[in-house]
């Protein structure tokens, strides 16, 4: 099999889709094109252990397979341009790559507060050079944070920033409680409990306004007009998919690259899109196409994907079974963690204690027309194991629209 495929994207989705094409019989051409000057490297710890310094910074880099030994990583160079009907992409230096298959792997970045106010002293979490400028101002004695936004990244950060002994927390959100989303009301109840135990303060049900300070921030100017003092802010409001460079292709890029049910882009066979910057429709559910930014998804996406793809460029007959995962998060915060499988944000309006108590250790199970679709465990390390034993469960459920 010859040819040449360009995987889009140098993250963990474009290291697994790279590892999965091998894996599915590409012996071909392998180019991955990434944005940033690093290998591949695990992005979790990033607001967690290596934040609070626990976890060097040169122990996130994924270790390769051998059977990725002879792929072409062309580091620190972003596409910015694809002309799909042409089959090439284009760099920021200018290279143009013809390519027989394309994997779209170009993930999120931050969004960010369009606020007035000074710059320096904003901070987001998602890449490593986030995460040195973060802990430095983090490590400074005395310092104030401010986190906008009580989402899985800015509860973490708040618990990594108590325990690194800031002098003060703050986490603002619009919502009334952090998590609220995703997890509903019982356990993003039990969850602002347990931060507020461990020094946490909460502004919720409040907005950002804008910053004080004239060359860095010192304040957050809130809606109802209060100010809190502040020495350093998070920024963690959600994320953009990075598809700007699709554009003019006639995709839909609504929220993401939107893709058929076996990952395809836009109708065409030779492109496919894993990672978080997929939107799919998930066959074990409702069949409505979303992204889903959870640590799972780029290895689940690109083993199918790959497989779908090598297929078509060898011209093999038939198709797979339609894109199924199982969604797994986890979230580490203070002593506790977050474990889930399935789709809890489908059952949120049918939740149901399982095991335990919401003041200690407890698993709790979403419901959608009385069939469990997901289950989140909050607690230590008994209640994480009791939604693992949920997962073989969550696997045999028929899809909601059977």
């Amino acid at each position: 099999m010859t040819g040449h495929i360009v995987v889009a994207g140098a993250s963990m989705g474009g290291l697994r889709a790279a590892e999965q094409l091998r894996a599915a019989g590409w012996a071909g051409t392998l180019t991955v094109v990434g944005d940033e000057p690093h290998m591949p490297y695990n992005r979790p710890p990033l607001s967690k252990e290596v934040l609070a310094g626990k976890t060097p910074f040169e122990a996130l880099a994924f270790t390769p397979k051998a059977v990725t030994a002879d792929v072409e990583w062309r580091l620190g160079a972003k596409v910015v341009a694809a002309r799909l009907a042409e089959r090439t992409v284009e760099t920021d230096d200018g290279s143009v790559l013809p390519y027989d298959g394309l994997v779209v792997a170009t993930g999120v970045r931050p969004r960010r507060l369009r606020c007035p106010g000074p710059l320096a002293g904003r901070h987001t979490v998602r890449t490593l050079t986030d995460a040195r400028a973060l802990r430095d101002a983090l490590t400074r004695p005395g310092v104030r944070v401010v986190v906008v936004g009580a989402g899985f990244i800015g509860c973490e950060v708040a618990a990594t920033a108590v325990g690194l002994g800031a002098s003060g927390v703050t986490v603002v959100d619009p919502l009334p409680l952090p998590l609220v989303g995703p997890l509903g009301e019982l356990l993003a109840g039990a969850l602002l409990k347990r931060h507020e135990a461990r020094g946490v303060r909460f502004e919720l049900g409040v907005s950002v306004a804008g910053f004080e300070g004239d060359d860095r921030v010192t304040g957050v100017v809130l809606g109802d007009g209060r100010v809190l003092p502040a020495d350093v802010v998070v920024e963690s409001v959600g994320s953009v998919a990075n598809v700007e460079w699709l554009q003019g292709n006639g995709l839909d890029l609504a929220d993401g690259v939107l893709t058929d049910e076996q990952l395809r882009v836009g109708g065409l066979p030779e492109v496919v899109a894993v990672g978080d910057v997929a939107r799919f429709p998930n066959a074990r559910y409702d069949g409505v196409a979303r992204r889903v930014e959870h640590w799972s998804i780029p290895t689940d996406t690109a083993r199918h994907a790959a497989k779908v793809l090598v297929s078509h460029l060898a011209g093999t007959s038939g198709e797979l079974a339609a894109f199924a995962p199982l969604p797994t998060f986890w979230s580490d915060q203070h002593d506790f963690r977050l474990q889930s499988f399935g789709a809890p944000g489908l059952g949120r309006h049918d939740v149901r204690v399982l095991d335990g108590d919401p003041d200690g250790d407890v698993l709790v199970g979403y419901h959608a027309d009385g069939r469990l679709v997901g289950v989140v465990a909050l607690g230590g390390k008994a209640a994480a194991l009791g939604a693992a034993r949920y997962r073989a469960q969550l696997l045999k459920q028929p899809a909601l629209t059977a």
